[in-house]
């Protein structure tokens, strides 16, 4: 229900949260990243999830507003003849393609450094490897951004699933 109200959000008036650059993508992550892993993790568990899997995929949820907004390149044209305020459109290029990265990436880091409190050296080592390459690929679309968020969304998205995957595993140890 939260799920489908989310996109009714995104898509239809009077809200249309996809108009907005900084709002359409956060619904659109929190959507494909927070509910949807909060729903398997609370299948699974019975119940409500632990609160340290609701920190880690709320974490992931924030992060993945920066995919988003790199899937926003490929319209970049079409959503300003539209209306469509993207972060491309509102900030440029340069800036949104900044912004997507820094957005990415703090949230792997507090994810990292929650996942090593908890005892969890592995996942969390894994994590912090996917992140470093996810920064070295960062390099390229923040040189193109309009070029290269493709590349990016191919490499470095996977990457963040990965860790996504890594810390999903790390947890089931321990709750």
């Amino acid at each position: 229900i939260v799920g489908v109200a989310m996109a009714w959000a995104y898509s239809a008036p009077p809200l249309r949260f996809k108009a907005d650059g900084w709002l359409g993508p956060l619904v659109c992550a929190a959507a494909y990243e927070g509910v949807s892993w909060f729903t398997g993790a609370a299948v699974m568990a019975g119940g409500v999830p632990d609160s340290r899997i609701i920190w880690v995929l709320c974490m992931y949820a924030l992060g993945a507003h920066g995919i988003m907004v790199l899937n926003d390149f490929k319209a970049v044209k079409g959503d300003a003849q539209s209306g469509v305020n993207s972060l491309p459109v509102q900030l440029g290029e340069r800036n949104a393609a900044e912004i997507a990265c820094w957005t990415m990436a703090l949230p792997q880091v507090v994810v990292i450094i929650l996942l090593a409190r908890w005892g969890l050296h592995w996942p969390s080592a894994m994590v912090a490897f996917s992140l470093a390459m996810q920064v070295v690929l960062m390099q390229r679309v923040l040189a193109a951004p309009a070029a290269n968020a493709p590349f990016y969304n191919a490499t470095g998205t996977t990457l963040y699933v990965l860790g996504m995957l890594t810390s999903a595993f790390g947890l089931s140890v321990i709750v």
